[in-house]
């Protein structure tokens, strides 16, 4: 079986099309190469899901910079920085190419500022590396968009990226399964950089995965810019009165969002620190990865509203049980697997949040406002998202379950702005 078949034979499998020709809203030269092109991206998407996952802000760069003895003022800025730099710009197969570049490097790099420094200076340098890495991941997310749409017909995008995230959890949970059980014998520091190596090996991978996909020339519009766009907008929120609410609602779930890493931090504090405590996490963060999508997806479809409200405040309630469970004492406490559940719980309700104000953004706008208000709110949460980061001061302040309650009652608060938006899922 030469190339070409074996290519259109794991195509026809994993989409169930029989015929590879029949496209619905891509141009007849992109139709005769959508077999190679679905997987090609099946296999980028699926490589570069892994990478992140093994290199995640929320868990296994938290981990890192305690195990380096950087201050917990530089956790809390991992994630608002891995979100809030993300932007729109022209779009072309390469911008992804040089995006995946970019991420090998950066993570490369962290590998050797976790071999040569530690510290505040350790710290300043991941964070600044990150940076480099958030504005990479950036070119391939949107990028990666505008290609799917050019080289991917309607009813097989779904399929790619159900088969890609499923994939990448399950090779994700088997990763924690090794540390868990397997390295017993190995340093904390050594299997961090190793896991920084991996990832950037992955990048690579997924690099040379993503360079086969045949884009045709054209169809490129649509590559304005989200902050100018926002910039000329910023009077909806003003005269918008939902959109006003909504705003405010998303910036108060942002306490969800900033919670993972934190989580993190308490696990490292009051277990041993050793291996086993992250292996439990990162099968816990996997898990939660294929438990979450069905979870919320359905109600989602009945009621993004509702979604946010249980979301938010299942994450308040796991936040003010998890410190009370520190404050008394309590013998779990010591337990990775512990630890484990908290971060399963937390990463499940951290998808519903996200999950549900997705849905409530795009219900809720028209045709003519989506792009407008998608713009205006992704910028001013960005803003706000890098304001949040200065919660890890308090983190240098307080003990860390101190903090974790404090974002438990933010969630709450959340919760009740979340019950008080209109329904727009009707």
């Amino acid at each position: 079986m030469n190339r070409q078949s074996a290519v259109e034979s794991a195509y026809g499998l994993i989409s169930g099309d029989e015929d590879a020709r029949v496209c619905k809203d891509i141009p007849e030269e992109a139709c005769r190469d959508q077999p190679l092109n679905f997987v090609a991206y099946l296999l980028a998407n699926l490589v570069n899901k892994i990478a992140d996952e093994l290199s995640s802000a929320k868990l296994v760069l938290p981990w890192l910079l305690a195990s380096i003895g950087a201050p917990a003022v530089f956790t809390g800025f991992l994630v608002p920085i891995r979100e809030a730099v993300i932007r729109r710009m022209p779009i072309r197969k390469t911008v992804w190419l040089w995006g995946a570049a970019l991420s090998a490097i950066s993570l490369g790099l962290m590998a050797g500022v976790v071999i040569g420094l530690s510290g505040n200076a350790a710290g300043w340098a991941i964070i600044s590396l990150l940076i480099v890495f958030s504005l990479a991941r950036g070119l391939c997310s949107v990028s990666a968009k505008d290609v799917l749409g050019k080289t991917v017909s309607k009813g097989r995008r779904g399929v790619l990226m159900g088969y890609s995230a499923g994939l990448a959890g399950v090779v994700t949970t088997g990763f924690g399964f090794y540390i868990q059980w397997f390295s017993a014998e190995t340093a904390t520091t050594t299997l961090l950089v190793g896991l920084l190596l991996v990832s950037a090996g992955l990048w690579i991978l997924a690099l040379f995965a993503f360079a086969g996909i045949r884009e045709q020339p054209g169809a490129t519009e649509g590559g304005g810019n989200a902050l100018t766009t926002a910039l000329g907008s910023l009077r909806l929120v003003a005269t918008d009165v939902q959109l006003r609410r909504y705003i405010l609602t998303r910036i108060l779930l942002l306490s969800v969002a900033l919670a993972p890493p934190f989580y993190v931090l308490l696990a490292q504090k009051h277990t041993s620190g050793g291996l086993e405590g992250l292996g439990m996490l990162i099968i816990a963060s996997g898990v939660a990865s294929g438990i979450s999508a069905p979870l919320w997806g359905t109600l989602g479809d009945r009621s993004s509203r509702l979604v946010m409200v249980l979301a938010s405040l299942a994450a308040g309630m796991l936040g003010i049980a998890a410190f009370f469970m520190v404050e008394t004492g309590s013998w779990l406490v010591t337990q990775p697997l512990y630890h484990g559940c908290l971060f399963l719980g937390l990463t499940v309700f951290h998808s519903g949040v996200r999950l549900g104000r997705k849905i409530y953004l795009v219900d809720m706008a028209s045709v003519e406002t989506r792009a407008t208000y998608v713009a205006v709110s992704n910028t001013l949460i960005g803003i706000a998202m890098l304001f949040g980061g200065a919660i890890g001061i308090v983190a240098d302040l307080l003990d860390i379950h101190h903090l974790i309650l404090l974002l438990g009652l933010v969630g709450l608060v959340a919760a009740t702005f979340a019950w008080r938006l209109p329904e727009v899922s009707h």
